[in-house]
């Protein structure tokens, strides 16, 4: 398998605390679900954040595409490796605006903003072909605000999602929805996503990977 993040006996401590990840190594596929397993407190949302240099390791290493972590600038770096927190985050106004938020950023003007028609195709892709480029951003369900961030994300190009609690606070429907999503981004997109979430993942099309913190295991699960 194509390993497109990879660590090697990472370390990580807050200031004045005892390390809460410990000699942790790891290669994640390219075009696969890995589920991030662990012990409350064991450092499963902070590991998604040294994912994307939001946080930096004491010691190890951690590299994408084979190259190191560190070398990478880091607001490129977070175009290509995303991190979605547990709460959807929209601005005032139209859907449309807010899927073309990011290319209003200096950091992102080289890239193509999407069309309409790409935006609408996208809408239905994620399960919301209800939602209109119109509708107003705010007046969206908690699940439809997530899928909607989702796609954002996706318009960017990324090679990565990270996914911290994505469906902690849905209901089944909107929880079922966002799954599916997460399994259509590695296997119609080929991305690597990798979840945190003390819920079950039900996967429909794929084995997801299990990867725990505790022992360092990448195991696919039984369907």
């Amino acid at each position: 398998m194509d390993g497109i993040l990879e660590g090697k006996n990472v370390c990580f401590a807050y200031p004045g605390q005892e390390p809460i990840i410990r000699e942790t190594s790891f290669a994640f596929p390219r075009g696969g679900l890995v589920l991030v397993r662990g012990p409350s407190g064991a450092g499963k949302s902070t590991f998604l954040r040294l994912l994307n240099r939001m946080e930096t390791p004491a010691s190890g290493s951690l590299a994408y595409k084979g190259r190191p972590l560190d070398s990478w600038d880091p607001v490129q770096l977070r175009t290509k490796i995303i991190l979605l927190q547990q709460t959807p985050v929209v601005v005032p106004g139209t859907v449309a605006k807010n899927l073309l938020l990011p290319f209003d950023f200096a950091a992102n003007q080289h890239l193509s903003r999407p069309t309409e028609s790409a935006m609408e195709q996208g809408l239905s892709e994620f399960l919301l072909s209800g939602v209109s480029l119109s509708d107003h951003a705010s007046d969206l369900s908690v699940g439809q605000r997530q899928r909607l961030c989702l796609l954002r994300a996706l318009l960017l190009s990324p090679d990565v999602f990270l996914l911290d609690e994505p469906t902690s606070a849905l209901d089944p429907e909107s929880k079922g929805a966002v799954e599916r999503i997460a399994e259509h981004l590695c296997l119609d997109h080929g991305l690597l996503v990798v979840v945190v979430s003390h819920l079950d993942f039900s996967a429909r099309r794929t084995s997801p990977l299990n990867f725990s913190l505790s022992r360092n295991t990448l195991e696919e699960s039984s369907r």
